[in-house]
């Protein structure tokens, strides 16, 4: 009976030992957040700039945003910074206060549940000193109302112009949409039509038999040949300097498939740009993905996963909500215009994903649902908004508003009170001048700075 009891006292006392261990042991150990800074965007007269940032390893946070220093070059929480509400693992930061004609530097940070603090990368900017870049002068090109006529200025008529491209003589081509034609306007204002017959279809062939759904995205390569993102027809066309319709890419079929030629689908493509390797990319919009297409017409998806939604990382990891607009810088950069979600995304050369400018953040730059970009030489972008206003993003990263307001009217003129009704594609010819297809007004505008 002794010994039993002796045993009984030594569990009791080895169950009582485990109970203490365990109370002494280590707190649990939280991942420590990883993130990425956005680029930041400046309002050069107000001191004012907007960044942001994305947590790319996914871990709960109890607090992030942004901090920011004029004199540490690595910033930190105890430095001066945003706190914004926690909803998704994106996130937009606007700093207010800041000091004219200063150097800041800023990173993006994130608290987990231990109270330990990661840090993305730091970003260097410069505020403005407060002017900003002045205003351009609007005038009409061509077009009056909607119609469908071959003329000169604006006794030329067009009907829901949606997307301009330029070549090297001067002249602009137009996605002429509710034609559902591909106009040319030369550099004398005499408007033509290059391919189809004026009604919706689907025809290959010489371009005076031709036919298109609502072509929307438009490039010109070197050689003069014109790739039409045809979104009505799910389809890719190719126009030669010759006047032969083909199908570059797609079947007619909606659809996510990768593959060569007619293998591949799309779903409603709705932009196309060509990168300086000669590969195209394309906004194929209902299916929310960024597409790539070789010259020899091999599709893949190089972002996005088709989801509607609003998610920066790398590749098909990503999501886009209805991307339109899409154009490169200098560097190869890609950068998409994505009107649901307000934002403009930039995209890296090995596909990772992250916001530029704007957002469905209440802290980020307001951009009003915009529709193309383009980028010129000197790596200033420029970009239509539903708004009705045409923005620039200079070099610098400094904002302005080069012509329109939220207002909607046909007045040429200085760009403070010029007016648009649903700017859509943009271009830019050789002299740096800014081509607008005014979808509303039925015209084709021109802004020079």
């Amino acid at each position: 009976m002794k010994l039993k009891t002796t045993l009984l006292k030594l569990l009791l006392f080895s169950f009582v030992a485990v109970l203490a261990a365990c109370g002494k042991s280590s707190p649990v150990s939280y991942d420590l957040p990883q993130l990425a800074t956005y680029d930041v965007v400046i309002d050069p007269t107000s001191a004012i700039a907007w960044t942001g940032g994305v947590i790319t390893n996914n871990v709960p946070v109890t607090a992030y945003g942004v901090c920011y220093s004029t004199t540490n070059s690595e910033p930190t929480i105890t430095d001066s910074k945003t706190t914004e509400t926690i909803s998704t693992f994106l996130f937009g930061s606007k700093l207010k206060g800041l000091s004219l004609n200063t150097v800041y530097y800023v990173r993006a940070y994130g608290t987990n549940s231990s109270g330990s603090t990661g840090y993305g990368n730091v970003v260097q900017f410069k505020t403005g000193n407060g002017t900003a870049d002045g205003y351009g002068t609007v005038s009409t090109v061509a077009g009056s109302a909607a119609g469908y006529e071959n003329n000169t200025g604006t006794a030329a008529l067009f009907n829901r112009p949606t997307a301009v491209a330029t070549d090297a003589a001067g002249n602009i081509y137009v996605a002429d949409s509710y034609n559902s034609v591909i106009r040319k306007i030369t550099s004398d204002g005499v408007t033509t039509t290059v391919a189809g017959t004026g009604t919706f279809g689907y025809a290959d062939g010489p371009a005076d038999k031709a036919q298109f759904y609502v072509p929307s995205g438009l490039v010109v390569d070197a050689s003069g040949n014109i790739f039409v993102a045809d979104l009505g027809n799910n389809l890719i066309r190719k126009i030669t300097p010759a006047g032969v319709v083909s199908t570059f890419a797609g079947n007619g079929s909606s659809g996510s498939a990768d593959g060569t030629g007619s293998t591949a689908t799309f779903s409603g493509p709705a932009g196309i740009a060509m990168a300086a390797d000669g590969n195209f990319y394309v906004t194929d919009s209902n299916n929310n993905l960024i597409r790539k297409i070789t010259p020899a017409g091999v599709v893949t998806t190089v972002a996005g996963n088709r989801v509607a939604s609003y998610v920066n990382g790398i590749g098909t990891a990503t999501s886009f909500n209805k991307p339109t607009g899409i154009a490169f810088d200098v560097a190869g950069n890609m950068y998409v215009a994505e009107a649901a979600n307000n934002a403009i995304r930039k995209i890296t050369k090995d596909y990772t994903v992250t916001t530029f400018a704007g957002g469905i953040d209440t802290a980020a730059l307001k951009l009003g649902s915009p529709q193309d970009l383009k980028i010129d030489a000197n790596n200033n972008l420029y970009i239509t908004d539903a708004n009705g206003r045409v923005i620039k993003v200079n070099k610098d990263r400094v904002f302005s508003v080069v012509a329109g307001k939220a207002l909607t009217g046909t007045t040429d003129g200085n760009g403070s009170t010029a007016l648009f009704n649903g700017p859509k594609g943009i271009a830019l010819d050789a002299q740096g001048n800014i081509i607008i297809a005014d979808y509303n007004n039925n015209r084709i505008r021109k802004i020079v700075q």
